[in-house]
């Protein structure tokens, strides 16, 4: 009699749990679209067009400008390069939101979701080249001669709110550093032991080893390991694609007549754009170039340039590698795969793993498997560091960073072994949370890289290199003062 009264209490305790959880799961997930749909869409399209056009399009005009300056060597040995700094933030934000995020977002939007991916990131490029410009202005000089920066810099400096860019510290440090790297860990752990039947606990093991190995080196060995990284795991993924495409060459026009197509029609034009399509592509892939919403700058603050706004088109075309080289890549596969695997009933990750089993066979899933611990573990890196460059910002003392590591691994070890799918939408909140605080900064703050870049163009239209002196943009003379790593 007792068991059974005991084994009643378990089963109403655990119903509870339950209810619980799905209580908790339903408001994150009803908050997080609610921030996503009325907040940061309108915000991110609305600031990229209007950047867009006070630049004149030079995020697009500039590419082949940008391609070139990726290529600048770093200027002495204690100097992280335009290129390693490029890869510190793709290696975060080339994700796998590139693979499940764009299957996702075909599933739900259709082909026609594509061309209107395609679309935002055209305009978020101008939105990335604001951020990404202010936080070179403002960055700051560390004492071994390399630099730190990012929005929290720029909120503190120029619109005088410590406040603020210390709440944003923490939050980025939370949401990348911990919450994010956890599901990575995630995702990486639930691949090996779907596909080589390995024990979770075994994956979490190597992956601190080798997470540990990096992050206690330091910036410049994130940057090493990174600028290896990035190159290759784009060639392996890309070169598949690009096999899959020679494969179905006669279908390519096929392919592209559903894409532009779909683009208008209802499914797709309204639910690729402004419904669950385009908001499942900013969460989940269709975004992972974070153009705006104040992740990137904390990377690209740390290159060594003589202007600005050098690393500032570089980083818009960071936007255009992600979305519209490698998540269009996910995005062909699909669709040449045909209808009947992108609109049935598979989720996310069985879909692009259906979809390249039909084009190449079994092997894919292994290859699929290896390409998600690249994107995954790239991104671990990445996220780590904007965790570090906002804990440095915040100076908690010196002994801050290391616990700051030892949290980060112990997030990865929990991800690799844990459920987190509530955790999922938790992190949603609070990177948009993070991105409209941002978008609404670029609106008061955004003149400034506007007066850069306008400086830049006038150098170079007069032949020059551009370099950068603050007293030159008028823009920039009621903070001169606040710009301490540039000569003035």
């Amino acid at each position: 009699m007792i068991n059974i009264i005991e084994t009643i209490h378990e089963i109403g305790s655990l119903n509870a749990q339950k209810m619980y959880s799905d209580a908790f799961s339903m408001t994150t997930g009803l908050l997080s679209d609610v921030i996503y749909t009325y907040l940061l869409i309108p915000l991110l399209l609305g600031i990229g067009l209007y950047y867009t056009f006070k630049i004149k399009g030079g995020q697009i005009s500039n590419i082949n400008h940008a391609i070139k300056l990726i290529a600048t060597p770093a200027k002495d040995e204690n100097s992280i390069s335009p290129f390693k700094a490029f890869t510190i933030s793709a290696a975060s934000h080339i994700g796998t939101g590139n693979i499940v995020g764009v299957a996702a977002a075909v599933s739900i939007g259709g082909p026609g979701a594509v061309f209107w991916m395609w679309i935002t990131a055209l305009i978020g490029g101008a939105s990335s080249f604001v951020e990404n410009t202010l936080g070179q202005v403002f960055k700051e000089k560390n004492p071994d001669g390399t630099f730190k920066g990012g929005p929290a810099f720029y909120m503190e400096k120029a619109l005088k709110k410590p406040k603020l860019a210390a709440t944003f510290s923490v939050v980025i440090a939370i949401v990348y550093g911990i919450n994010f790297n956890a599901m990575q860990a995630n995702t990486i752990a639930a691949g090996f032991n779907s596909s080589f039947n390995l024990d979770k606990k075994i994956v979490a093991f190597f992956l601190i080893i080798l997470a540990g190995i990096i992050i206690f080196g330091g910036l410049k060995r994130i940057a090493d390991v990174t600028s290896l990284l990035v190159p290759v795991m784009a060639i392996i993924y890309m070169g598949v694609v690009l096999f899959i495409i020679i494969k179905n060459i006669k279908l390519v026009p096929h392919m592209f007549g559903v894409i532009f197509g779909g683009a208008f029609n209802l499914k797709a034009g309204f639910g690729g754009l402004f419904g669950t399509a385009i908001l499942n592509g900013i969460r989940r892939g269709l975004f992972s170039n974070e153009a705006g919403m104040g992740a990137v700058p904390n990377a690209s603050a740390v290159a060594d340039v003589s202007h600005p706004a050098k690393q500032g088109l570089i980083q818009a075309l960071g936007v255009y590698l992600d979305t519209i080289l490698v998540c269009s890549a996910t995005a062909f596969v699909v669709i040449l795969a045909g209808e009947g695997i992108y609109a049935s009933d598979l989720k996310g990750l069985e879909i692009t793993q259906a979809a390249l089993v039909n084009e190449v066979g079994n092997w894919a899933n292994y290859f699929l498997t290896f390409c998600v611990l690249m994107f995954a573990f790239s991104s671990i890196i990445g996220n780590y560091y904007y965790g570090e460059n906002n804990i440095l910002k915040l100076d908690l003392g010196k002994n801050s960073l290391t616990i700051y590591r030892i949290l980060v691994l112990i997030a990865v070890i929990l991800g690799c072994i844990g459920d987190f799918s509530i955790v999922w939408n938790v992190g949603d909140v609070f990177m948009g949370i993070m991105a409209v605080i941002n978008l609404i900064v670029l609106i008061s703050l955004g003149k400034i890289s506007v007066g850069v870049y306008n400086d830049y163009i006038k150098q170079r239209n007069e032949g020059k290199d551009p370099v950068f002196n603050p007293g030159d943009i008028k823009e920039l003379d009621p903070f001169i003062d606040e710009i301490t790593a540039w000569d003035k």
